[in-house]
């Protein structure tokens, strides 16, 4: 086991057994619960059937477990980057690395659809999301200023480059491995 799986495992969490599938319609009405319990300005309903639509540029995964969705990802691709768009957990579920499954998938499903970056933004106050993008290689770029019409917060804007390297992908592994729990990926074909 690597240092990185020894750090992870010693983060502690439940031992989840956790489904990640891609997004259907029928997983809205649990995505938007989530997204209106986590985010001031939640996304519409409009607006997630809009992605969902774009089957070329856009990837989403929800996590699901004991039969509920806990979690949910999306990804837009374009022109060799790979723009995290959404990454949300259900607070019950939370210390039960449902955002670091759906980023292992995201990621893996970046590199496979040719991507060499990685990028996002976060909220400038939002540590504990930073700490995780940091693990899969992201680095600080700059900042938007009051990004988050919302709150007028800031964001940091975030890349992982090379993603498309070996040693990207070991990256990758060594999180994984660290992750208790078992992790079942349904529905994308690599």
């Amino acid at each position: 086991m690597s240092k990185l799986a020894d750090s992870m495992r010693d983060a502690g969490g439940p031992a989840l057994d956790v489904r990640l599938a891609p997004m259907r319609r029928r997983h809205l009405r649990s995505v938007l619960r989530i997204e209106s319990q986590v985010y001031p300005r939640p996304w519409s309903l409009g607006l997630f059937l809009s992605e969902l639509g774009l089957k070329t540029s856009r990837v989403y995964v929800v996590a699901r477990a004991e039969g509920h969705t806990v979690g949910y990802a999306g990804l837009m691709l374009a022109a060799g980057d790979g723009h995290i768009t959404t990454i949300a957990v259900d607070p019950a579920w939370h210390r039960g690395h449902i955002g670091t499954r759906l980023l292992l998938v995201l990621a893996r499903e970046a590199v496979a659809r040719g991507c060499t970056a990685l990028t996002l933004e976060v909220r400038l106050g939002n540590a504990p999301a930073q700490a995780l993008y940091r693990r899969f290689g992201f680095a600080p770029a700059g900042i938007r200023k009051n990004y988050y019409t919302d709150t007028n917060e800031d964001a940091v804007v975030m890349w992982a480059h090379d993603v498309d390297q070996p040693a990207y992908a070991e990256r990758l592994a060594a999180i994984e491995e660290g992750i208790p729990g078992t992790t079942v990926v349904e529905g994308f074909d690599r």
